[in-house]
Parts: C-alpha cells; structure tokens; sequence
C-alpha cells in the first residue's frame, strides 16, 4: 500500500512539471482555439518544449496505473490534489506567476486534506477493487463527457461578450476536470487487466472493455480543451480547479462504481471524510475572477477615446 502512496507523489511530481512545460510553451506560441484543432495540433508538436510537457504527463498516467493497483480510489484523490502546492510553486519559480493571499490559504488547506487522507489509510483493512460492470460505467461517464464539453462551451460563448469581467478560468478548470475525471475511471478500469500472465488474453479483454475508447474520447477533447485553457489562464488557478475536481468525481463516482468499502473505523471514516469535505471548500473558495485583470478592465472602460 506504501508503494501506491509512493507512485502517487511520483505521479505528482510528473503532472505538476508537465502542466508548467506546457503553459511555458504555450506562452511563446500564438493564440490557439478549439475551433481549429488541428492547427493547434500542428503548433505545438513543433514545440520541443511542449513535448516534453507532455512525455512527463504521460508518465504520470503510467504512475497512476500503479496506485490504482495499490489503493483505494478515495484515497488516492486525496493525495493526488496534494501535487497542487508543488504545482504553484513551479509556476511561480518558472512562469512568474503571483498567487494571492486566498489562494495561498487554499493551498494550505489542500496540505491538511492530504494529511487526513492518508493518516485514514489502513492496510490491513482497506480493499482496492478492480471491476466494475460496464453499463454504470457508461451511465457515470458518458454524461460526464457531454457535460464537460457544454460547460466548457459555454465558458467560451462568454468569454466574447466586449463586456465581460476576465475570468480566471474556474468554469475551464471545471470542465476540464470532468473529462479527466472520466479519464481516471477509465485508467481505473485499465489497471484491472494489467496481469503478470496471459497478456495476449487480458489485451482482448480490454479491447472488449469501453476502457480504452473512454481514454481516447478524453485524451482527444482534453488536450485540445486543456491546451486552449492553459494558454489563456493561469495555471496556478486553472490547473488546481481542474485537478480538484477530477479528484471529487473519480473519489465519489469512482468509489460507488468500483464498489470499494469506506473505513469501517469511525476515527478513519472521519479523516477520509473530512478530507474530501475540505477539497470541496477549496474549490468553493476559488476566485472566478483575476482581481488586477478587473481592475485593468475597469481603467480601459473609464479612459476616454
């Protein structure tokens, strides 16, 4: 079980240094939109940078595999959402982003979610499933997948009206965070046919499995809705929101789909509970509007032709 903790910091470590690649490659790019995918494609598969980005976030997809091998899915959520205080870190060191006082606070409390989550932890007693059957699996994602993409839709239809106050990219984060919330159900049911035998029959397995083409609808619609997202906000909020939630979705869904048991000890349901509590808050807490953007655009609309 210490080896799935282990892998999940290490998975961390790998999504915090591919978001902020990948933000620093944006930046030198011109401005991409989800309307031309394919030329977003091609601008930034000429990005040494980006690429690397990339090759470190699926290196962390591979980290994953191995915790959901080893914990149990609440679990791993919570310490997941822990990489959001080394993400904000990089990106202040790297991209010179400012985090406010109210974030900082956030992140704090992202720290005493973690500690909870794993001090729930128990070896001896906590199960980790790996089946689950296929039509609630399409019931939960399918959904998902079509919501993500409304939402992030109509966050773009309001980020042309003239006057608007700029967004911090919350409403990106959210829908973002769905498709990869759905993303880590299906890397969920992916671990559940790695087998140290019969490779040849679990690969067929799987095929037959929605798994592999769940994981290709979200690969294809988050990267160019990430990538959209991530060049126009900045990451220290976007990326937060969007991991928060894909933590909360794969936590509760993920948890009712695969059918893994709670703690039965109060003291560690309580923890556990209480963690998942607390990342919600920090969501809530999350400002949906850039205060020096605001104010910039309030100068712009009082400053005479």
């Amino acid at each position: 079980m210490w080896w799935g903790v282990a892998a999940a910091l290490l998975a961390n470590v790998l999504y915090s240094t591919g978001f902020v690649l990948e933000k620093r490659a944006l930046a030198a790019l011109p401005e991409v939109s989800i309307r031309r995918p394919a030329r977003l494609l091609g601008l930034v598969l000429r990005s040494p940078l980006w690429i690397a980005g990339s090759l470190s976030l699926a290196a962390g997809f591979g980290a994953q595999l191995a915790v959901y091998r080893t914990l149990p899915i609440a679990a791993a959520q919570g310490i997941f959402v822990s990489g959001l205080v080394l993400l904000v870190l990089l990106s202040s060191r790297l991209l010179g982003e400012e985090t406010t006082g109210r974030e900082r606070y956030a992140l704090g409390a992202i720290l005493a979610a973690l500690l909870m989550v794993v001090l729930s932890l128990n070896e001896g007693s906590d199960t980790v499933s790996q089946e689950a059957p296929y039509p609630l699996i399409l019931l939960v994602c399918v959904p998902s997948l079509a919501a993500g993409v409304w939402l992030y839709n109509a966050a773009e239809r309001r980020t042309r009206h003239r006057h608007r106050a700029p967004t911090t990219g919350v409403e990106y984060g959210v829908a973002v965070g769905l498709l990869y919330g759905v993303s880590s159900l299906a890397i969920k049911g992916v671990s559940s046919y790695l087998t140290a035998s019969g490779f040849g029959g679990a690969l067929l397995d799987l095929l037959r499995s929605p798994y592999p083409y769940l994981l290709l609808c979200t690969g294809a619609f988050g990267l160019v809705m990430s990538q959209a997202a991530l060049q126009r906000c900045r990451a220290s909020l976007i990326v937060p929101v969007c991991t928060t939630v894909t933590c909360l979705y794969t936590a509760v869904l993920g948890t009712l789909s695969f059918g893994e048991a709670l703690p039965h000890d109060p003291f560690r349901l309580a923890l556990r509970l209480s963690g998942i509590v607390l990342a919600v808050a920090v969501l809530l807490s999350m400002p949906k509007h850039d205060r020096t953007d605001r104010a910039s655009l309030g100068a712009k609309e009082l400053t005479p032709p």
